[in-house]
């Protein structure tokens, strides 16, 4: 059997892992929302069901405002977390793709300059230039590509700090505001 074929059928081979992979990816992203999904269902059943034992032993206003604004900083602490889980499942996808790609890219670089190589073996005489050029090709198009990529993770780093830093923003403000909500029957009753 003649190289060429051994060539695409490993080709063949390398392309259907790579989709494997990504799929394998995929599925375990989604794996992971379903499980999160099922636990937050799970524990907000159990809360619901606690919450409406303590609902029924309420017995008066006060108690009532009381309960109420002891719902706001759970519920606003839940809604945070969940969203923070969502976004690091969706983050370990992308970071998984983005490695799947990267590799992709670094064999094909690696399968061009192959070529190259070997063209630059059985190029008739005089050709030199052009496989220098080629070669100059190559070399600029890896370091625009990693200039590109370099870039992207720094932004992805950024948007990411970025993120956390107004989950934060958001969580204390949701936090004072439950403070804020819990002191304000007691304001009312050493008014009275």
């Amino acid at each position: 059997m003649s190289a060429i074929p051994q060539q695409v059928l490993a080709s063949q081979k390398a392309s259907l892992d790579k989709f494997l992979a990504v799929q394998g990816t995929f599925f375990g992203g989604f794996e992971k929302l379903v499980d999160l999904n099922l636990k937050v269902l799970k524990a907000t059943l159990e809360e619901v069901a606690q919450k409406s034992q303590q609902v029924i032993e309420v017995k008066d206003a006060q108690e009532a405002l009381a309960f109420t604004s002891s719902l706001v900083q759970p519920g606003a602490e839940k809604a945070l977390a969940y969203s923070k889980h969502i976004y690091d499942i969706v983050s370990g996808v992308q970071t998984d793709l983005s490695k799947l790609t990267e590799e992709q890219i670094a064999q094909g670089q690696l399968q061009v300059s192959e070529a190259i190589e070997q063209f630059s073996k059985n190029a008739p005489t005089g050709s030199e230039s052009a496989v220098a050029l080629l070669k100059s090709s190559l070399a600029t198009a890896t370091s625009a590509y990693e200039s590109v990529s370099k870039a992207a993770k720094q932004a992805a780093e950024a948007a990411e700090s970025n993120i956390a830093a107004a989950t934060n923003a958001t969580f204390k403000v949701a936090s004072d505001a439950a403070d804020a909500a819990k002191a304000a029957p007691r304001a009312r009753r050493s008014a009275a």
